[in-house]
């Protein structure tokens, strides 16, 4: 690797409809933007995704632009080790969207480079199959449909977001749909930062008898002797998810008040950073969870094979390509419950070919 270059950086903007909105307790999105970063180097390509999303951690949308063109400047020519040691060197940049993208750009072209898969360039010990929750999107729309399809799929867990109407609305669903709620089937609430501490106590003491997987970031504002107190109280784990990122360079795993964390490598900074935080929870016994901010295939993809190289036993956040109404190029298969990744060199990611049925128009 040592006397491979960078060729070429290439930055492809575009933009993908949702099939319908997501919503979260932090707001609403219809659509995905940003830019498929493409390196090249001995005539091989790697393959990134930049989709700046600020209400879960990362820049705004121009900063993340303004950040990849001086990549575009600074790289080519540039030793491709040198590259990848950079992005891990130091604290966590202002811009983590386009280290992630730049990231996985890399990487993805040096396991290739390496005739291995990205999962065991990064980790021997990786698994070939990860297991995932179904992502159902709000509480209050979802049904007891919604939870038989998600059964019948495979899926042991499905993540709801909540937090978005009156702790009473929400308490009454959970109670209907868990009264009814298929054999096997767990939830997994998120309540993206939206309670405070009573509005939390309330809801975590009315969830403690029901078939709870966990409860991501409960609170506004997370206050770390609250939320050992909640965690207490919660026969169930609960995770920090948000809160994370700009706590990650000085985080103490050991000292943390929740069973779990939910790392999403578009705000930490890329594949490696996120590898060392998981690392370093779980030799704290901590657990961990992979998620992504609803990315293209070319973001999946990657998420997906540091998620296998974490190798943690939870469900984690990767089946959200169905809410993409189009795509950047073919997604992870998911089956029975379960991401299955092939044998090939790099992150498995490979775009539509121009011109063809599935192919996209780009757009700032």
């Amino acid at each position: 690797m040592t006397l491979i270059v960078c060729e070429r950086l290439d930055l492809v903007p575009y933009r993908l409809p949702l099939t319908r909105p997501w919503s979260s307790a932090r707001g609403v999105f219809r659509e995905r933007c940003g830019w498929l970063v493409i390196a090249e180097a001995n005539g091989v390509r790697g393959y990134g995704d930049c989709a700046p999303l600020p209400e879960a951690g990362t820049e705004q949308p121009d900063a993340a632009g303004r950040r990849l063109a001086q990549y575009r400047t600074a790289l080519l020519g540039a030793r491709l080790d040198e590259s990848l040691e950079a992005l891990t060197r130091g604290p966590r940049s202002a811009t983590p969207a386009a280290d992630f993208a730049l990231d996985c750009a890399l990487c993805d072209l040096a396991s290739q480079l390496a005739g291995t898969s990205l999962r065991r360039w990064l980790a021997t010990t990786a698994l070939d199959c990860v297991p995932v929750n179904g992502a159902l999107g709000r509480l209050m729309e979802t049904t007891r449909a919604d939870l038989s399809r998600a059964a019948l799929a495979g899926f042991a867990v499905v993540k709801l977001k909540v937090g978005m109407a009156t702790p009473e609305q929400e308490l009454g669903h959970v109670l209907e749909l868990t009264r009814t709620l298929p054999e096997g089937l767990r939830l997994r609430l998120d309540a993206n930062g939206a309670w405070d501490p009573g509005t939390a106590t309330r809801i975590i003491t009315a969830l403690r008898e029901l078939p709870v997987e966990s409860v991501e970031e409960p609170l506004r504002e997370p206050d770390w002797p609250i939320l050992l107190g909640l965690q207490s109280l919660a026969p169930f784990p609960l995770a920090l998810d948000e809160s994370l990122p700009a706590l990650a360079d000085t985080l103490n795993p050991a000292r943390l008040p929740v069973r779990r964390v939910i790392l999403k490598p578009a705000a930490l900074g890329g594949l490696r950073r996120t590898l060392t935080l998981a690392r370093r929870c779980q030799a704290a016994q901590v657990e961990v969870a992979i998620t992504g901010l609803v990315e293209s295939a070319a973001g999946l993809w990657p998420t997906a094979q540091l998620a296998a190289a974490i190798a943690s036993p939870l469900p984690q956040g990767l089946a959200t390509a169905d809410w993409l109404r189009q795509d950047l190029g073919p997604p992870p298969h998911i089956h029975g419950g379960q991401l299955r990744l092939p044998d090939s060199a790099g992150s498995g990611f490979e775009p539509y070919e121009p011109g063809s049925t599935h192919s996209i128009r780009s757009g700032s």
